[in-house]
């Protein structure tokens, strides 16, 4: 084999961040006629690679004609409380529509969905968007890809330990560390990191978040790979950071189901109460997605990590094969009393009963009307529930039993709008790049349908760029990166399938 001379472009993480960056810097090079070489890198094994990108439903703010919400950057202003990043939020919003196109032109079907019972706050027409096959199958269409193209190396079980520099601080490489643990140097003028929070890091949670962050499962396998690397080796160049550290972004699910991201959306139409039986929060505080989040990390913080959700016959009729409930993969607890519901639950029924009877003596008379914030409340209790109150009053009764999982973490690096990691001065770090969850946005709150869409766009952003930028000699960055004799058995002598052939087939 002739001597390896390197590559044009490396980058970490085979999310949709990263798998993004990778297909658009080799669309781009082919069809300018460059011959720019990539190496995507991935520390991942075998069925638990892409992150959390892989088992995500992928819920999409977008509209009908594939526009992105119109009014997010708002919520975004309200939400960080003028914290986040307008410029990058507005970016985002200009670009997430090219992105849906992409996808839908490389093969992603996307289900169109008109929302008939959950108000939504996105200016979307009460519609959003998703993937036929969830985030599974964007990444497979991705790689499907990916794999046609000679001069992109895939790295599996491959961690990425620091970034390699020049004297004046430019990127030159990557250096990594194989399943073997010996380390090798990947040398690239540009380093695109798409490598995830540090979620999967409890060093890093108990640093940033706090206490109990360690109770906190992750919502997909692949999280646990999440160990704040990214992060750690752009602190260690000097990078700048964005997003609040102490925040994260919770859901709960149903402690009972058998499969990864079981999230239990509808806490707005009955009650949740904790092991005691007792209410804890206002259910019908805000819309479905602006409080889906807040009421997990309350269950987490507050509630030793469990709570139960209570309701009856009118509202599961009404939600029946929706998104709502339908994530998880077991049925709901179903009983003709309550009584009978608290015992499946492992939950007193007298108190559980209690709880229930003082609700419904605590409701008002207005309108139940699931389209609006229709002020059914209750009043005089401890806690009260500002919209959506209806009675539990219908048999049969259903219940889930429900944690809190984590999902990413809001601190991250800070980026501009090409996707170019900047410095702690806001100067671009040269050769640096990063998408996706390890760059910071958040603070407080995280407005959802948003994440799937902001790392896929600026992954792509950033690959367009750096391909564009590419000039002279390709895949000639600075000298040999691993002896040619090793290269073959060392990299490139591994399962070349991401998805496709693996143990789970792409639906």
């Amino acid at each position: 084999m002739a001597s390896f001379k390197g590559y044009d472009l490396v980058v970490v993480g085979s999310g949709f961040a990263g798998s993004m960056a990778t297909l658009n810097f080799l669309e781009e090079c082919k069809k300018n006629n460059k011959n720019g070489r990539v190496a995507l890198v991935e520390v991942g094994k075998d069925g638990e690679r892409c992150g959390a990108s892989r088992w995500t439903m992928a819920y999409l703010r977008l509209d009908k004609n594939l526009d992105f919400d119109e009014d997010w950057v708002k919520e975004m202003r309200l939400v960080s409380n003028g914290l986040a990043d307008e410029d990058y939020c507005h970016k985002l919003q200009k670009e997430a529509g090219t992105t849906a196109h992409y996808l839908q032109d490389h093969g992603v079907k996307f289900v169109h969905h008109d929302e008939p019972n959950v108000l939504l706050e996105f200016k979307t027409g009460q519609h959003f968007v998703f993937p036929e096959g969830g985030g599974k199958a964007v990444v497979a269409k991705l790689f499907e890809d990916l794999q046609s193209y000679d001069n992109c190396d895939l790295l599996w079980e491959t961690e990425a330990i620091r970034l390699m520099t020049d004297d004046a601080g430019a990127i030159r490489g990557l250096k990594v560390r194989k399943s073997d643990g010996l380390l090798h140097d990947l040398l690239a003028p540009n380093v695109v990191l798409a490598c995830g929070g540090f979620e999967g890091n409890q060093e890093m949670l108990a640093r940033y978040i706090g206490r109990d962050s360690h109770k906190l499962p992750l919502i997909a396998p692949g999280l646990k790979y999440n160990k704040g690397a990214g992060l750690r080796m752009c602190l260690e160049v000097g990078a700048g950071t964005a997003g609040s550290f102490d925040g994260m972004h919770c859901e709960l699910v149903d402690t009972r189901a058998g499969k990864p991201d079981a999230v239990m959306w509808g806490h707005n139409y009955g009650i949740v109460v904790n092991k005691e039986s007792q209410r804890f929060y206002d259910e019908g505080k805000r819309h479905l997605f602006a409080t889906f989040e807040m009421i997990a990390l309350e269950c987490w913080r507050d509630q030793n990590q469990s709570c139960f959700f209570v309701t009856d016959d009118v509202i599961w009729n009404r939600f029946t094969g929706s998104w709502v409930y339908d994530t998880t993969d077991v049925p709901p607890e179903k009983a003709d009393t309550i009584e009978e519901l608290a015992e499946k639950m492992g939950l007193d029924p007298k108190e559980l009963k209690k709880t229930v009877d003082d609700y419904n003596a605590a409701v008002n008379d207005k309108e139940f009307d699931l389209m609006k914030l229709d002020g059914k409340a209750t009043t005089g209790l401890k806690v009260n529930k500002t919209n959506w109150a209806n009675p539990i009053v219908k048999a049969p009764f259903y219940g889930y039993p429900m944690t809190s999982n984590l999902t990413f973490t809001y601190g991250g690096v800070k980026t501009d709008l090409h996707a170019r990691v900047l410095s702690t001065n806001d100067v671009p770090i040269p050769g640096l790049w990063a998408a996706g969850e390890m760059t910071g946005l958040f603070y407080n709150e995280y407005p959802p349908a948003t994440s799937c869409l902001r790392s896929m766009t600026f992954g792509r952003l950033a690959g367009l760029e750096i391909a564009q930028n590419l000039g002279g000699k390709q895949g000639q960055a600075n000298g040999p990166a691993i002896p040619s004799e090793k290269r073959s058995d060392s990299l490139m002598g591994m399962d070349q399938q991401v998805l496709v052939g693996e143990d789970e087939a792409a639906a």
